[in-house]
């Protein structure tokens, strides 16, 4: 590590009183049932659409084939890396580099956003819609909703990617940082679950 970026980061990051670290755990416990809430809820329609496709006649709209799967694959590659890319940049950061921690943060931001591009394609391709049957009903839900968390973690990182420009913007530790990483994390093993669900499972 450079002095110019141990000088940055000191800039950034001066010292934490006890009581500030204190808070900063209690807070992301707090998070950490957040997500398990969270989890609950997507259980729940995992739950619901096994029931439904496994008890249905007449599952697929009429006409409808199977979902392809070669683009939704590879949607599902970039998502799962975009974990690997957002835990450099907090390596990065822990080591005081905020130029790169900047770089592999933006990365992440940018692998999201071509999941999210990704989806809309594959939706304005689809011959179904939202009420063509249980199908079609549980396949919106489910894709939509864990699509509003992905578009949800890419502007808290957005969010934290500006405050790391700003000073002292880890006065209070960096809840923001290991929040948004937990969160999509969260987000990217979810899905792994709803492509084999979805996908794979036709």
């Amino acid at each position: 590590m450079t002095v110019s970026n141990i000088e940055e980061l000191n800039s950034h990051n001066p010292p934490e009183p006890q009581h500030q670290h204190d808070e900063e755990g209690n807070s992301l416990f707090g998070f950490i049932v957040f997500l398990l809430s969270e989890s609950v809820i997507f259980f729940s329609f995992f739950v619901g659409y096994i029931v439904y496709k496994t008890t249905s006649t007449n599952w697929l709209p009429t006409g409808f084939e199977g979902l392809e799967i070669r683009e939704p694959a590879i949607n599902t590659v970039v998502l799962v890396s975009s974990s690997l890319t957002i835990f450099i940049a907090e390596k990065f950061l822990d080591r005081g580099n905020l130029w790169i921690f900047r770089l592999f943060w933006l990365l992440t931001m940018a692998m999201g956003g071509y999941f999210l591009y990704g989806q809309a394609v594959e939706w304005r391709g689809l011959p179904f819609g939202f009420t063509d049957g249980v199908f079609g009903g549980t396949f919106y839900l489910l894709t939509g909703f864990h699509g509003l968390h992905v578009f949800t973690g890419v502007l808290l990182q957005g969010i934290m990617l500006l405050r790391s420009f700003l000073p002292n913007n880890y006065i209070g530790g960096r809840f923001g940082i290991e929040a948004t990483s937990l969160f999509w994390h969260f987000v990217d093993v979810i899905w792994i679950i709803l492509f084999i669900l979805i996908y794979v499972w036709q």
